[in-house]
Parts: C-alpha cells; sequence; structure tokens
C-alpha cells in the first residue's frame, strides 16, 4: 500500500482518507497531533492545524474549547507561537467537528497536509 501503509502518496491519501469514518478520522487526527508533537514541539501541531485548517488564532480557542481543552492553558511560546498542552491537543478534533460544518474536510486536510510526517510515525 506504499510507505505510510494507506498510500502511496498525497492525492491516494485523500481519497482513501475520504472513505474513511468519521472516528477512523478523529483517530488518526488526533494521534498524528500527539506524536507530532512528540518529534516536533506542539507549536509545530498547532501551526499546522491552523493552516490546514483554516482557522485563525481566535477560532482556534474557541475550537479548543468547545472541544473539552482549557481555555486557560492556551498560551504562547518564548518566540510568541500560540501552543497548547500536548495531552489537550486531542480536544482539537470534537471542538473542530462541533465549530464547522465541513469539520471532515478540514481534518482530512490536515491529515494530508502531514502526509510526509506519517513516514516517521
Amino acid at each position: 500500500m506504499g510507505a505510510t501503509g494507506l498510500s502511496a502518496d498525497p492525492g491516494q491519501y485523500r481519497g482513501r482518507l475520504a472513505e474513511q469514518t468519521d472516528e477512523q478520522l478523529d483517530a488518526w487526527t488526533a494521534e498524528l497531533m500527539r506524536d507530532v508533537a512528540k518529534r516536533r514541539g506542539v507549536a509545530k501541531v498547532v501551526a499546522d492545524f491552523l493552516t490546514a485548517t483554516r482557522v485563525n488564532e481566535r477560532e482556534f480557542e474557541r475550537v479548543f474549547a468547545s472541544g473539552g481543552g482549557a481555555p486557560a492553558t492556551i498560551g504562547r511560546d518564548a518566540t510568541g507561537q500560540l501552543i497548547v498542552p500536548t495531552i489537550s491537543l486531542f480536544a482539537l478534533v470534537p471542538g473542530l467537528r462541533q465549530q464547522a460544518s465541513d469539520a471532515r474536510e478540514r481534518l482530512i486536510a490536515y491529515l494530508v497536509a502531514n502526509f510526509g510526517e506519517l513516514v516517521y510515525v
């Protein structure tokens, strides 16, 4: 099936993701965020999430809180990048589902944007 186990390239990956259940997509997204945070840092995950899901920083706060993340834990690192605790990244998935009618497509976009990360996970 390819280097990632699901497909050989991002285009094929997107197609195969579209065939998955919402529950599977949610699980893969949360797992990917956790794994990337361990290797590359929370700021990288947050930045990628903002870009891929087309969420601005204010919307990010709403998504995070509505998914169960504690708003008081949202902060910034030494360089000014938005961060949240690694153990709370999962909250972005149900939060996006609650806040965006096209959350499925946005989560797929996040997974595809991080296709290159999958070979390391």
